[in-house]
């Protein structure tokens, strides 16, 4: 039987079609900054376009490419942008396209997802880019890795750390939040809003994460409510907005990278 493929759906759009083009990029972004301290455990990640959000993306990615070789798997866990969604979401594929290639699902990881009550929900990953603007980062710092995308809708903090804590018990585990922080707020309103976001994510209070503060407030909440029950650390390695990067500073987004271990 034939593997079940889910297309790309942003390619061309988010970041480059072509397969050197969209290599070259996601080299280049990655190599901007220099990394120091040991490689963490998980990261949070902005998913706009690379035009936007690539500078931020590259510094989070930077710090994991000393894992190449010791991450087995990656749960990347994003919002649900597009379709109405209570809890979590599997895809039922068996691979993910990018134009790098196809990245092959982690089927014990999905099988492990089922039985902390996700969901298998092809429709909330078809047109989603949240997940898909990762993996070609993936891709390239850590080579052929399987990954166990996980879609959030409507949830508590205790249910998405629930499904993390049933995924992320290896040290070859690595753990992706994709997520924007605000959106749409003037460059001064949105940079005072996101330090306020960022202090609360570096001092793991979920609480003080709100639904306005970051379209993926969800995964977020549930990561950090789980690395403060386990005494992990997280860090703030950059802080920008689209108006710092490529876009209008009377409509902008914010973007945040962090590291957690």
């Amino acid at each position: 039987m034939s593997p079940r493929i889910r297309l790309a759906a942003v390619a061309g759009l988010f970041y480059p079609a072509h397969p050197e083009a969209l290599a070259a990029l996601v080299d280049r972004l990655v190599a901007a900054t220099s990394p120091a301290g040991p490689p963490p455990r998980a990261l949070i990640v902005p998913h706009a376009g690379y035009d936007y959000s690539g500078p931020v993306a590259g510094a989070a990615y930077a710090r994991i490419a000393a894992r190449r070789g010791g991450v087995a798997r990656v749960v990347v866990m994003g919002p649900a942008h597009r379709v109405s969604l209570r809890g979590a979401a599997v895809s039922g594929a068996d691979a993910f396209a990018t134009p790098l290639g196809p990245v092959a699902l982690d089927d014990d990881l999905r099988r492990r997802a089922l039985a902390a009550g996700v969901a298998v929900h092809d429709a909330a990953h078809a047109d989603e880019h949240a997940i898909e603007v990762q993996l070609p980062f993936v891709q390239r710092v850590l080579g052929a890795v399987r990954v166990l995308p996980l879609v959030v809708g409507d949830s508590t903090t205790a249910e998405v750390a629930a499904v993390l804590d049933a995924l992320w018990d290896a040290p070859e585990t690595l753990v992706v939040v994709s997520s924007d922080l605000s959106h749409y707020l003037d460059h001064t309103t949105a940079t005072t809003r996101d330090r306020r976001t960022a202090a609360a994510i570096v001092a793991c209070m979920p609480e003080r994460v709100s639904d306005d503060d970051a379209c993926g407030a969800g995964p977020i909440r549930g990561l950090i409510s789980l690395a403060r029950r386990r005494g992990l650390e997280v860090r703030l390695l950059d802080l920008r907005t689209s108006a710092d990067t490529a876009g209008d500073p009377d409509r902008v987004v914010g973007y945040g990278a962090f590291t957690v271990g």
